[in-house]
């Protein structure tokens, strides 16, 4: 897979993990997100968050109105549960995007630009589509992107079936990521993938890789050393 880098006509690449080390900020806003339920909302929903990697903040949230709070025998008042959604929906963007202006960036993203010039980028992220978009222009980073930033509300899955529907990705294609629904992800749609580890919060990936003989390497960087 390594060796045939140069000859992917489309590279797709996760976000958070892998061109951001951006996992932490996430992390830590879902962490304050919870805040007012106290300590143990905020651990349930921050775990919950880290065993899920790659999921969009619209299904977290749900799951934490839904499922976490009632477990804690907190009742969300059916009338109030849609503005509740909205507002911490609202807020966690609000928390996040700072972090996500001043995180790191893989440093190793120009130079593999330029290794992979014949491939067409794109992002396909569990982060919110206009957010990223934004953050990327604002990063200097969208021009390497030319198949385009895609993110939630809709499911990785749907965005690849998709892309790879309507011609704008195209085979043979790579998925690079750092989470299992990332891998999950790619198989759906039959196409290679390399998990990176250096930056992802999944816990146990070694024994995931080996068990589903991934390839996987720290970063991008190490990519391009290779």
């Amino acid at each position: 897979m390594i060796d045939k880098l140069d000859s992917y006509k489309s590279i797709i690449f996760d976000c958070d993990g892998v061109i951001l080390n951006s996992n932490k900020v996430k992390t830590q806003a879902f962490y304050d997100l919870a805040a007012p339920w106290g300590i143990e909302a905020q651990n349930l929903l921050t775990k919950y968050h880290v065993n899920n990697g790659g999921i969009s903040r619209h299904k977290k949230v749900a799951y934490f109105l839904s499922s976490i709070l009632p477990s804690l025998s907190i009742n969300i008042d059916c009338a109030d549960y849609e503005s509740l959604y909205n507002e911490l929906v609202s807020l966690y963007a609000d928390l996040v995007y700072e972090g996500l202006c001043l995180c790191d960036v893989s440093p190793a993203l120009g130079q593999l630009r330029d290794f992979t010039h014949r491939s067409r980028w794109s992002v396909v992220s569990g982060g919110d589509q206009i957010e990223l978009n934004k953050l990327f222009a604002s990063r200097n980073l969208a021009q390497y992107f030319d198949a385009g930033i895609f993110g939630s509300p809709d499911d990785k899955k749907l965005i690849l079936e998709r892309e790879f529907s309507n011609g704008n990705f195209i085979k043979p294609s790579l998925f690079i990521g750092d989470s299992k629904y990332d891998y999950v992800s790619a198989s759906s749609i039959n196409i290679d993938f390399l998990f990176l580890s250096s930056w992802s919060e999944f816990s146990g990936w070694e024994s995931f890789v080996t068990k589903f003989k991934i390839n996987h390497l720290p970063s991008l960087s190490s990519l391009v050393t290779i």
